[in-house]
């Protein structure tokens, strides 16, 4: 499973982190950059609880 980020729809809430922090950290400006993008199996439920927690939907689980 890999998470990835589009980064034009990130608008720096900092939503995501909390639920992910080993995963996302937010950039100077507080938008998301990605600590890791191939996920382990114990990484997925925060993944999916970051992307879940995403006001626009910048974020996204692929297999």
């Amino acid at each position: 499973m890999k998470l990835r980020i589009d980064s034009t729809r990130c608008q720096g809430y900092g939503e995501c982190l909390p639920p992910a922090p080993g995963l996302i950290e937010l950039d100077e400006w507080g938008y998301a950059q990605l600590l890791t993008v191939e996920l382990t199996a114990d990484q997925e439920p925060s993944a999916r609880a970051a992307v879940d927690s995403c006001p626009n939907s910048a974020l996204r689980l692929e297999r």
